[in-house]
């Protein structure tokens, strides 16, 4: 396994671990009665998006 692989890897846990963070906030909300979606969700998501996306291109480095 390349350096970059393994890097990819850990972020993709790390997205995995967001993705866990932001629901667990939705479930709050929802508890909570909340109408709308938090305004960390979406800030969540978007930090996922871009690890992923890094992820992505370390792995085409790989390649």
């Amino acid at each position: 396994m390349s350096d970059y692989e393994a890097f990819a890897d850990r972020l993709a846990a790390l997205a995995e671990e967001i993705d866990e963070l932001a629901f667990d906030r939705l479930r709050e909300a929802a508890a909570d009665g909340e109408l709308v979606r938090p305004v960390s969700d979406k800030r969540l998501m978007q930090a996922r998006r871009s690890i992923e996306k890094a992820a992505h291109l370390l792995r085409e480095l790989a390649d």
